[in-house]
This record gives C-alpha cells, structure tokens and sequence, in this order.
C-alpha cells in the first residue's frame, strides 16, 4: 500500500522543522573529535607498547584503564551521534542493514538520555579506578571530591531513569509490511 503524500507545510513551520538541520555540522564535529580519539587512542597504545617491559603491573593497568576511558568515550560519542542524528535531525533508514546497532530500533530523547546517564557513569567509574590505584600519590581532598562527583553522577542517572519510567510512554506504531 502506497503512503499518500504528505501535506506541504506553511511557511513558518517549514522553516521551524527546517531548523532541525542546523545542528548537522555539530553531528559533523562531533565526527571529527571521534577521530581526535583514534589518533589519542593509538598515541597511547603505542607509548605503552613502547614501555610495556619498563613499566609496572600496576602502571601497565592504569594505561590501559586510560585506553579503555577513551573507547567508552567514542562510544557515548557514537551514541550521541547517530543516535541523536536519528532522532532530532532525520531518519537513517538502516532497518534491515547487517550492522544496524541493535539498540537504534527503539531509540529516543528519553532511551538516549538513560543510555548516556550509563555511560558517563561507566567512564567515571574508570576515573574513580585510576583514582584509588593512584592514591599514594593524591590527597584525601581531591579522591573525596572526585568519589562525591562520581556519585552524584551516579544519583542523576538514577533521577534520569525514575523520572523517565514515571513518563507515560507513547503508543507505539503498528509496523507495516
């Protein structure tokens, strides 16, 4: 069944749904610093290969703590990415495509909200991590202040994700075949 075509909009409305597209080239750079990254990602990776027989366990684990925080930072920036390009900008029409992210099926401003709520989390979680391995060298002030940050972080998730359960959810759309 053919879909009737849609409705020209009036002028003013046009142009407010138009708008939608100014926030392209932020999507744009925010491909450009994932690429940042990659050369951050593969500087570091070559320094610890570089000194993996000088270095100890200890400081061999907190190099790759430091990798992993740069991969789940590239993660929330792909998140954020497609994700938000989904769904403030314009639809990628990936359904069927063998490397459609499994999660972009149901994405929306609240999935994607809780999603990058974790996912700050996550990487604050590995700070806090390098934080105590680092202890002997730090002061109790600023591990303390770095532990009440990762909670607080860690309270707003879980407001993000109450809240977000309180909303009454939209009905959603009958596929079509």
């Amino acid at each position: 069944m053919q879909q009737d075509a849609p409705k020209p909009l009036k002028p003013l409305p046009n142009l407010i749904f138009l708008s939608r597209w100014l926030q392209l080239p932020l999507y744009l750079g925010l491909i450009v610093a994932q690429g940042v990254y990659v050369v951050h990602f593969t500087i570091e990776l070559w320094h610890l290969v570089e000194k993996a027989t000088s270095i100890t366990e200890a400081d061999i684990m907190l190099r790759v703590l430091g990798l992993i925080d740069v991969v789940m930072i590239a993660n929330l920036l792909i998140m954020v990415i497609v994700g938000g390009y989904e769904t403030f900008v314009s639809r990628m029409r990936l359904e069927g495509h063998p490397d459609e992210p499994e999660w972009l099926s149901h994405v929306n401003a609240a999935v994607l909200k809780v999603k990058l709520a974790t996912a700050i989390i996550t990487i604050s979680s590995i700070h806090l991590l390098q934080t105590f391995m680092s202890a002997s060298k730090l002061d109790e002030k600023t591990m303390l202040w770095q532990t009440i940050i990762h909670l607080t972080l860690v309270l707003s998730a879980i407001a993000i994700a109450f809240i977000d359960r309180l909303m009454p959810s939209a009905p959603k759309p009958a596929k079509s075949h």
